[in-house]
């Protein structure tokens, strides 16, 4: 008892700088390995400049090591965002200057490894990125302030008075790891521990209570007085868009793939389409209403239609793990050091596949992307195949049948058009709204796209088949809108009228069609209170957003109000989640089912012609049988 009041005591007695140390150290010991270590010293020291005895990074030197394109802009967000970071979990002390262990944390909250001493999960981290892009300026200043000459003074102080700091943290991480001893003249006292039998454990919570105590991990709380300060900072509407288009370019990168690659691709074309993406998805902040984008819009909107945004940013940030610089291959083996981990594998300067096999009316690269910030892009990119582009096949719902039927696997529906005018203008819109409902409610938001058009889909979690009685589709299955405004619906369970494919169209989230009343008057179609519905011909689609809900889908988290739009369909396609293997079992399906076909157009007549007829004519299928009730003739 004694001993924990002592040791509480000493952590309320602890300086910021030297909790952030330990706090450092727990992260170069358990959430990286020695060969990862030794790389990320590798590239910092390669890179680094060094003032008053201190080494750090500019924003230069990071922006040039992630190839951040110049073209985007987003290059100073970055560097705000890692200057935040670096001090970590102290936000008083940011901008940080981004010495090794600075750049330490930077990794290590980017890349999400931080979970393996904080267990917390991603909301969290979306929690910290808000903050780090966050400003409290009622201008609304984009420019972030950079560290001053000041922190370099105290840093420089701070250094006078502990050890070689910039290496001390990753040296002691490493030898711990690899059962080295530390140099002797390196390290803090306060990592020192009395002993070395079961500390792991009770180091990590000491450290944790520690931070708590001096509310240092307020980052990872909800306490009310973070939370209170956090409500009155905005992120700028221009500081959003310009990382909301690195993101859509980042979202495809893999671990040890250069952003180049993605970078070669930035044409004027591609950048305005990037920044058309973007303002789709900045219109889901409301940023109409006001001129940066709060926090509680934003907790609400990224885990309900973007959980994936910012999923980019961990193989970006890998980068850091891997240097070219060190062919462990070589390296001859000391008798006196532990060995160290098999060398990492070079990913060989090979032409990448292709991220779609060719792009739609719809579906580009950009909208690619835009799609992985709410579907994982584990099973998007390399593994879209078109199975119905309207455009090639033709719109019609035998076309969609014939390319689209037995593929036994996750698709993707999109569809695109323009806004109808209220009054029905020409036969064929007059057609069309006698089957509706009069309509109540008003068009959605235009956003910043004039041209009033919309762009929605549906991601369908299971194979496409005709509808009779029942809809079909699982708790996966989404509903969205792309253009002009980006916002997801998922699955409810009040409701299971997901997808209807019939002769009157294709219906998510509308109950399946009725039959025609007794009378033989036509009833309008019955639509659901979010929903999308697209008409038989496939020439007009309409959906429908009822914010009181109760159908199959969930109404927006954000938009409050009531909307429809009924729209003239410009381009619709049907793209496949899946590889070679699905499409030969499409293949395959297709193949039976023409030979069981052909199987029963070669059946024929038997030896006995004159008994088969004499059958077929009891059963009134053939001959002169006016006086029986029965007669199809």
């Amino acid at each position: 008892m004694g001993q924990g009041h002592s040791d509480e005591h000493v952590a309320r007695d602890v300086s910021t700088e030297q909790l952030s140390h330990e706090l450092a150290l727990r992260f170069a010991k358990k959430c990286f390995t020695p060969l990862e270590i030794t790389h990320f010293k590798d590239i910092f020291r390669s890179l680094a400049d060094e003032q008053d005895g201190i080494q750090y990074w500019k924003e230069e030197t990071l922006c040039r090591f992630l190839v951040i394109p110049d073209a985007l802009g987003p290059g100073p967000l970055i560097y705000q965002m890692a200057t935040y970071l670096g001090a970590f979990p102290f936000p008083s002390l940011a901008p940080s200057i981004l010495t090794i262990e600075a750049m330490l944390k930077v990794v290590v909250v980017m890349t999400e490894r931080y979970r393996t001493v904080l267990k917390r999960g991603g909301a969290d981290r979306n929690k910290l990125l808000f903050r780090s892009l966050a400003v409290f300026d009622r201008r609304m200043s984009s420019v972030y302030e950079k560290p001053s000459q000041d922190l370099f003074e105290s840093v420089r102080d701070e250094k006078s008075e502990k050890v070689d700091t910039s290496d001390a943290i990753l040296d002691e991480a490493r030898s711990q790891a690899t059962g080295e001893e530390p140099h002797p003249t390196r390290g803090f006292s306060v990592d020192k521990p009395a002993n070395d039998t079961d500390e792991d454990e009770d180091d990590d919570e000491l450290a944790l209570a520690a931070l708590e105590s001096l509310d240092a991990i307020e980052v990872f709380k909800d306490d009310q007085r973070a939370d209170t300060k956090i409500h009155h900072a905005q992120i700028p509407v221009d500081n959003f868009r310009r990382l909301l288009m690195l993101l859509l370019v980042i979202a495809p990168l893999n671990a040890q793939e250069s952003l180049s690659r993605h970078a070669e691709r930035l044409t004027l074309h591609r950048i305005e389409s990037l920044k058309e993406v973007a303002d789709s998805i900045l219109w889901s902040f409301t940023p109409e209403q006001n001129a940066g984008i709060f926090y509680q819009a934003f907790n609400k909107i990224v885990p309900a239609s973007l959980p994936y945004m910012f999923d980019g940013l961990n193989p970006l940030f890998e980068h850091f793990l891997f240097s070219k610089n060190i062919d462990l291959s070589k390296r001859k083996r000391s008798s006196t050091s532990a060995p160290l981990t098999s060398p990492v594998p070079q990913v060989p300067d090979t032409p990448a596949d292709p991220l779609l096999p060719c792009e739609g009316d719809i579906l580009n690269l950009d909208i690619l992307s835009q799609l992985s910030f709410f579907i994982k892009g584990n099973k998007l990119f390399h593994r879209l195949r078109p199975l119905y582009l309207g455009a090639n096949a033709g719109f019609s719902l035998g076309s969609i049948e014939q390319k689209v039927f037995n593929w036994r696997a996750p698709s993707i529906l999109l569809v695109s058009g323009t806004r109808l005018s209220s009054t029905p203008a020409g036969s064929r819109e007059r057609a069309f709204a006698d089957t509706l409902p009069p309509k109540r409610f008003p068009d959605g938001a235009s956003g910043n796209n004039p041209r009033a058009r919309v762009i929605f889909g549906a991601y369908i979690d299971v194979p496409w088949k005709h509808t009779y009685k029942e809809a079909i589709g699982g708790s996966e299955m989404l509903l969205f809108q792309l253009s002009p405004v980006h916002e997801v619906f998922r699955a409810s369970i009040l409701s299971t009228d997901y997808l209807t494919f019939t002769k009157t169209g294709i219906g998510l989230g509308c109950p399946p069609p009725q039959p025609k009343n007794v009378s033989g008057m036509s009833s309008h179609t019955v639509l659901g209170p979010v929903s999308l519905m697209l008409d038989s011909s496939l020439e007009f689609g309409v959906f429908t957003h009822d914010s009181t809900g109760g159908g199959s889908f969930h109404p927006s988290q954000t938009r409050k109000n009531e909307w429809q739009d009924r729209f003239e369909i410009e381009s619709l396609e049907i793209w496949g989640c899946g590889g070679d293997e699905e499409a030969e079992k499409q293949r395959a399906a297709w193949a039976f089912e023409e030979r069981e076909a052909e199987a029963r157009r070669s059946v024929k007549m038997g030896k006995d012609v004159e008994s088969d007829r004499a059958l077929l004519e009891m059963a009134g299928l053939v001959g002169n049988h006016s006086a029986s009730g029965g007669s199809m003739g």
